[in-house]
């Protein structure tokens, strides 16, 4: 075996970006975040000074959202959103970027729309995931995002949001890889949902990937290596 199952485990992002999930589905997901000691629980922004507080005291950050699921809120809000995410304890932002705005060409605006969520995370110490959504994107529209979310100065770029029709594919890690400098990371969401999926992902260069079934994932992980969690 050529991993160790806690660098596994700070690859996951425990989402919980559900709409139907209830306080005691984040608190529970919490617990799970905690037990295995993940990187973040990325939760709705709602719940964040929830999760921060449920997260006291461990090694799991406090993860979420701006303008999900689908990127259209105006700049604006998307900067007030990111904002008050800060405050409440979030120090990672998932942001979707303007996808209409992408598939019409008007890159000036996506660009300027990442920066401005970039720049006030980037102020407070804050890292920016940038959502893709590529189920809805061109090859070579992908590319292009990946570009523009690099000169926005964001810290990863993600495949999706989990909400639309497809989610990663390894097809498009490898793309995305290709298509950023070594300063942007890569970030799988939809469809991680075993270890051998999150080995994949892991040996085509990503860094981190959603997952809902965390659980699964790391006692896989624990059983094949022959150590308890």
């Amino acid at each position: 075996m050529d991993y160790d199952c806690q660098d596994i485990a700070k690859m996951i992002d425990h989402s919980l970006l559900r709409p139907e999930l209830t306080e005691r589905d984040v608190r529970e997901g919490c617990e799970v975040a905690k037990k295995y000691n993940v990187a973040s629980v990325c939760c709705r922004p709602s719940e964040v000074l929830l999760v921060k507080e449920l997260l006291a005291g461990s090694d799991v950050k406090t993860t979420t959202v701006i303008g999900f699921p689908h990127g259209c809120n105006k700049t604006e809000t998307k900067v007030f959103e990111a904002g008050q995410s800060i405050k409440d304890g979030a120090v990672e932002l998932d942001l979707v970027l303007n996808i209409g705005k992408l598939l019409s060409g008007d890159y000036d605006y996506v660009r300027q729309d990442i920066k401005a969520v970039v720049d006030v995370a980037h102020r407070n110490g804050v890292l920016v995931k940038v959502i893709l959504e590529n189920f809805y994107l061109t090859d070579e529209q992908k590319k292009v995002a990946c570009r523009l979310c690099e000169e926005a100065g964001a810290d990863w770029v993600k495949t999706s949001t989990g909400f639309a029709g497809g989610g990663a594919t390894l097809e498009d890690l490898k793309l995305m890889r290709d298509n950023v400098s070594e300063k942007v990371q890569v970030k799988a969401a939809g469809g991680v949902r075993d270890l051998d999926m999150a080995l994949k992902v892991k040996d085509v260069g990503c860094t981190r990937f959603g997952a809902t079934r965390t659980e699964t994932i790391m006692e896989e992980c624990y059983k094949r290596s022959g150590k308890g969690s």
